[in-house]
């Protein structure tokens, strides 16, 4: 397994690329933008797109997948549903938040999601990428485990974590994911959303 990072978009979200060697096969973990540069990279590799994993469902993590589709249009795109966007009865969604129904509903490159989440386990060649809930930074943030690699989207960053204070997030479900995340056996190294990498040992 090789990680690749590649800060993305107006954020400088960190897009992730998590290459099986074996296949010459990768997914993408939040294309959150560039997507045609992301598309670049991955060409320049030799590498194929197989999977594009979203932590959660806020545009500068999901802004990149059009453009990755357009090259790779049999790429399967997973996604917790909670972060999906599309408005429930009762309750409205910013679509500018959490773009992808509408992307979805718009047509274009983009026209399914998988969904994913707590428990699920997932097979790309030779690598397994387990998937845990841990909401807080929104209603459907999951935290990716492959090996001991950690991709924590913006529930964890060094030295600090996500913030909780926009719509679908919670200062509770915060706190019990951060401490869920830090009572793990072992150790790995944290891939975080934004900034840095760092170990799972440091941030506890």
């Amino acid at each position: 397994m090789t990680i690749q990072t590649i800060p993305a978009g107006a954020l400088q979200t960190n897009c992730y690329l998590l290459i099986d060697e074996s296949s010459r096969r990768c997914a993408t973990i939040d294309p959150g933008g560039e997507g045609e540069r992301i598309a670049a990279v991955i060409d320049r590799l030799g590498l194929e797109l197989a999977r594009i994993f979203l932590t959660h469902g806020h545009f500068d993590h999901v802004e990149g997948v059009p453009a990755l589709l357009r090259r790779w249009p049999e790429a399967e795109v997973y996604l917790s549903r909670e972060d999906f966007g599309q408005p429930l009865p009762g309750r409205s969604r910013d679509q500018r938040l959490y773009p992808v129904w509408s992307l979805i509903e718009g047509g274009g490159d983009w026209t399914e999601v998988n969904w994913y989440g707590e428990g699920d386990t997932l097979l790309m060649d030779g690598l397994t990428v387990s998937v845990l809930s841990t909401p807080g930074h929104t209603e459907g943030s999951v935290t990716l485990l492959c090996g001991d690699a950690m991709f924590a989207g913006d529930t964890l960053f060094a030295g600090s974590c996500g913030r909780c204070d926009m719509e679908g997030g919670d200062v509770r479900k915060m706190v019990a994911s951060l401490k869920r995340l830090g009572e793990l056996e072992g150790d790995f190294t944290v891939y975080s959303g934004h900034g840095p990498a760092s170990t799972r040992a440091e941030e506890r």
